[in-house]
């Protein structure tokens, strides 16, 4: 079978920009059985409340949810398993720095197929206040009045 070539989107957490300040970003590979990859293929993944844990310097994905491979067959893991993401040490150990600092949070970004092989973004993320939402909604609401306004001109 050829190897597919290029990106192509599974997933993605639409909600860690709008919580999140997202500092620093980080490609990584995931740990995943054959049932739980063809299910992600069909875009079978929801990664929405997922965060990433540092126990005894392995990096672990909790809270990512794939469903069921329907073809597969009794045998299927558990949808909200722990797994394993793939980081050099180097890497986990600033991870693990960071994810210690007051108000940081490690959270996936987004999953996507790269060469055909299954990786996840992974962010360090420091969470909004409330007025920090609503200025980025703002900014946001003037940044397009202007361009409604710059249309309407020309």
């Amino acid at each position: 079978m050829p190897k597919q070539v290029g990106i192509k989107q599974l997933a993605q957490n639409r909600k860690a920009r709008h919580d999140y300040f997202i500092e620093d970003t980080y490609e990584c590979g995931i740990v995943l059985v054959g049932c739980e990859v063809k299910s992600i293929r069909a875009g079978r993944v929801n990664i929405k409340d997922a965060y990433v844990r540092i126990k005894n310097d392995e990096a672990f994905v909790v809270g990512m949810h794939v469903s069921p491979y329907e073809q597969g067959n009794m045998f299927n893991p558990n949808p909200f398993r722990e797994r394993k993401l793939l980081l050099h040490k180097q890497q986990i150990k600033k991870l693990k720095a960071l994810s210690q600092a007051d108000g940081y949070s490690l959270i996936p970004l987004s999953l996507y197929l790269s060469n055909g092989r299954v990786k996840l973004e992974l962010a360090v993320a420091k969470g909004k206040k409330l007025y920090d939402r609503r200025h980025d909604i703002a900014q946001r609401d003037a940044s397009r009045e202007m361009e409604r306004k710059m249309k309407e001109r020309y």
